[in-house]
């Protein structure tokens, strides 16, 4: 029997290791089973994208439409502060991008299952309370592994190069990821709190300009002093520059602390939005009416 279907009369004990139907060997503590149920919620959100793969081509949509309208319609007009191809800066902000756009697909997700009744059906389960949102959380984080192996390849067609050698993309892409997995959490909280799916899809309003308010297409210093204030302190844009280090791709700073230290950024914004919105996310879950 999987851990999403014990039974409620019988979880307490097969999980203390005694009685009828327990697991035989020593007594399993809650961490064992908060990794089980989330490989079970993992399993569950990965096997909908495996019988429905045209959703990922589907959130891959936009980033490769954005990649080609502006770099092969704008490129030409666009130009990069210290000289560079403008593809090459381009592409390590269309990554950050991507990823930062991902909590949405995580929101529209949650509430979907929200209105289903999905929810409401994992809480009247024995299962830990970490579980939704951890399972929610590695399941996604699969997902952007997907997608931005899928958008490097794409970049390596039209002629894209990450000149910063083996290391350095590595590094790169892990950055991409964390930044990922950090904007998951404010997805589920999101999607934990909107009513509908519809209301959900309302949330784009926001977070399109959170993309397009960074360093993604443009520098900073090209944009008015407020506004380019506004986007050097956009944690994507300390992402999009510090992978355009790591890349070897042309960097634009514009010479102010936060786009001068823009690796120790890139860490620093991930782990402080996890620690904000994964409480919260878990927190909104428990703290549902039944």
């Amino acid at each position: 029997m999987s851990t999403l279907e014990r039974n409620p009369a019988t979880t307490d004990v097969r999980r203390s290791g005694v009685g009828p139907g327990s697991d035989s060997g020593p007594d399993r503590g809650l961490a064992y089973w908060a990794v089980s149920d989330c490989w079970n919620i993992t399993r569950r959100t990965l096997t909908h994208y495996q019988r429905q793969p045209a959703a990922i081509v589907w959130q891959l949509g936009f980033p490769i439409l954005s990649l080609l309208l502006y770099g092969y319609v704008f490129g030409s007009a666009m130009m990069v502060p210290g000289g560079g191809d403008y593809r090459e800066f381009l592409m390590p902000g269309m990554f950050a991008m991507t990823m930062a756009m991902g909590f949405m697909n995580t929101a529209v997700a949650v509430v979907t299952d929200a209105s289903k009744g999905v929810v409401d059906r994992f809480r009247s389960m024995p299962m830990a309370p970490s579980a939704f949102a951890s399972g929610r959380g590695a399941a996604d984080l699969v997902v952007a592994a997907a997608e931005l192996t899928i958008l490097a390849v794409t970049a390596l067609l039209i002629g894209w190069r990450a000149d910063g050698g083996v290391l350095g993309a590595l590094g790169a892409f892990g950055l991409l990821l964390l930044l990922r997995f950090s904007l998951i959490w404010v997805g589920v909280w999101l999607g934990l709190l909107v009513p509908t799916p519809e209301a959900a899809g309302g949330l784009y309003a926001v977070a399109f300009p959170l993309t397009m308010i960074s360093s993604t297409f443009v520098s900073p210093s090209l944009m008015p002093d407020w506004l380019g204030f506004v986007a050097a302190w956009n944690p994507i844009s300390s992402t999009a520059t510090a992978t355009r280090e790591l890349f070897g791709n042309p960097v634009a700073g514009g010479g102010t602390w936060v786009e001068e230290h823009a690796l120790l950024m890139a860490v620093v914004w991930p782990l402080v939005i996890t620690l904000v919105f994964l409480p919260l996310a878990v927190r909104r879950f428990q703290g549902l009416s039944r």
